[in-house]
C-alpha cells in the first residue's frame, strides 16, 4: 500500500514521508536534526528506518537539517545536479545527481521528478507510485506550467501549495520586495492558482489533497480551505490542510 504524512509543512520546515512495500522515503529535511528525530519518534519511527532521501531545492526549510543528519547517519540521497551545486558543501556523502526530467526506482517506489519554477538552482517536485497508486508532492512554485498540469493529473492523492491568499498578501506585513518575490511566478502558489489547478484536472480517481506550505503570515487554513474545497465538492477527495508545528497522520491510498 503507498501511503504518506507531513512532518511539518511551512516556512519554518518541511518534510514529508512517504511509504510503498518495504521502502520508506524522506521528502526534504527542513528540520533541525533534533527536531526531525522527534517527529519521527512521535511516530514510533527512527532515522535507520528510512531508506533514502530526497530533496526539491536547496532553500532552508527544506535541507536545513540535512548537513547533519548526513554526518551521522549513512543515508543515500537523491537530487538535481543544481540543487547539489547551490549547496556548496563537498561533505555530503551518497549524493546521487538526478535528471529532473528522468524517473527511477527507489526501493519498491518508483520516483518521477518534475521540474517547477521557483527561485532556486534546478528545483523540482516529485511524484511516487506502487501498486498502482500515485501520490505527488507539488509545492514551492510560482506558477502552474503545462508540465505540471500532466504531472498531477491521475493521481490518487496531492500534497499541494496553497501558499497564501492574495489580497492578505497585499494588505499584509511584508515589504513590497518580498511580496514580489512570492507572486512574481517563481515564488509560491496561491489558494486561488492552488484551486485553478485542481479545477483543471479530471479528479476522478483523486482521493485526497493535503494542502501545504502555509503562510502564518498571509494565509489561514480556514481561508486555504475555503477557497480550494468547493473546487472538489463534487467528487469524494477530502481536503486537509497540514500543520507547521506538527506530524499530519497518515494517509493510506487505497
Amino acid at each position: 500500500m503507498l501511503s504518506f504524512l507531513s512532518l511539518g509543512s511551512g516556512s519554518k520546515g518541511n518534510a514529508t514521508l512517504v511509504r510503498g512495500g518495504d521502502t520508506l522515503v524522506l521528502v526534504d529535511c527542513g528540520f533541525a536534526l533534533r527536531e526531525l528525530e522527534a517527529r519521527l519518534s512521535q511516530l514510533g519511527l527512527s532515522v535507520s528506518d528510512l531508506s533514502g532521501v530526497l530533496i526539491s531545492h536547496e532553500h532552508g526549510d527544506h535541507v536545513r537539517g540535512l548537513g547533519p543528519l548526513l554526518r551521522k547517519h549513512a543515508l543515500p540521497v537523491w537530487m538535481t545536479h543544481g540543487t547539489r551545486q547551490s549547496l556548496r558543501d563537498d561533505r555530503f556523502e551518497g549524493v546521487t545527481e538526478i535528471s529532473p526530467h528522468s524517473s527511477f526506482g527507489l526501493g519498491d517506489l518508483s520516483v518521477e521528478p518534475c521540474p517547477v519554477p521557483h527561485d532556486a538552482s534546478e528545483p523540482c517536485q516529485y511524484r511516487f507510485e506502487f501498486g498502482g497508486r500515485r501520490f505527488g508532492v507539488l509545492t514551492d512554485m510560482g506558477h502552474v506550467t503545462p508540465h505540471i498540469r500532466a504531472f498531477a493529473a491521475n493521481c490518487d492523492a496531492l500534497v499541494l501549495e496553497a501558499n497564501h491568499d492574495v489580497e492578505m498578501l497585499r494588505r499584509g506585513p511584508y515589504p513590497w520586495h518580498l511580496q514580489e518575490r512570492i507572486r512574481n511566478g517563481y515564488g509560491h502558489l496561491s489558494n486561488t492558482a492552488c484551486a485553478d489547478l485542481l479545477g483543471q484536472l479530471d479528479c476522478g480517481r483523486l482521493q485526497a489533497v493535503a494542502l501545504g506550505h502555509l503562510s502564518d503570515q498571509n494565509n489561514t487554513p480556514e481561508c486555504a480551505l475555503g477557497t480550494v474545497a468547493p473546487t472538489l465538492s463534487h467528487t469524494d477527495a477530502v481536503v486537509t490542510v497540514l500543520a507547521q508545528s506538527r506530524p499530519s497522520a497518515w494517509h493510506a491510498i487505497v
